[in-house]
């Protein structure tokens, strides 16, 4: 499987536009169960909101839905969905909040609101890519710490558990076509001391 773009984790952020309060939320979700009970999440904290507005992207089966939620047509849903379809993200679900502040904003201004709403949401999720990476376990003296950190560091790697006993053993992700050369690196900067374990593949941040 390819490598893809998604969001970190939820988050929100929120901004006035000629008095009407618009705030972005963004989850990383799996399913269209998951993506729905997140727009019901919201819905029910923000019953009281005058439009909900949400779209969502799905790597699987490349789905993607949108809601105008009783904003003109187009107004809304599509620009939500823009902002996650140009940043190129899948696995992703944003609503946006508007209460209405008094002031029509017109279509163009409702354009751009729902869009930047969508766009600070996204930010805030921290967009990550999600590739295929090998699972690693190295165990290491304590003298060769920091430089077997430094060598992480070089080639991407990031580190999942660091477990300090007699040894240092540390278990890391890595993007698979980098493993063997890591590997290399390793066995030539201790001078064959050390080498890589693969325990596992699954997909995770680089």
């Amino acid at each position: 499987m390819k490598e893809y773009k998604t969001v970190e984790f939820e988050s929100s952020d929120e901004f006035i536009e000629k008095k009407s309060r618009f705030i972005g939320y963004v989850k990383p979700v799996k399913t269209q169960d998951e993506a729905v009970s997140f727009i019901n999440e919201i819905k029910s904290k923000h019953w009281d909101a005058t439009h909900n507005v949400y779209a969502y992207v799905l790597k699987e089966n490349n789905i993607q839905r949108y809601s105008d939620d009783g904003e003109p047509s187009g107004t809304a849903g599509v620009p939500v969905l823009d902002v996650i379809l140009k940043n190129g993200l899948v696995d992703v679900c944003v609503v946006v909040t508007r209460y209405f502040g008094g002031t029509l904003l017109g279509a163009g201004g409702l354009v751009r609101a729902y869009s930047h709403g969508s766009k600070i949401a996204v930010e805030a999720g921290g967009m990550i890519t999600m590739a295929p990476c090998s699972i690693c376990s190295v165990s290491v003296n304590y003298s060769f710490y920091d430089g077997l950190n430094i060598l992480l560091g070089d080639y991407g790697a990031n580190i999942e558990n660091t477990e300090f006993a007699d040894k240092i053993t540390v278990t890391f992700s890595l993007k698979q076509e980098k493993v063997s050369a890591l590997n290399d690196k390793l066995v030539d900067t201790s001078n064959g001391q050390y080498s890589l374990t693969v325990i596992g593949e699954k997909f995770a941040k680089v």
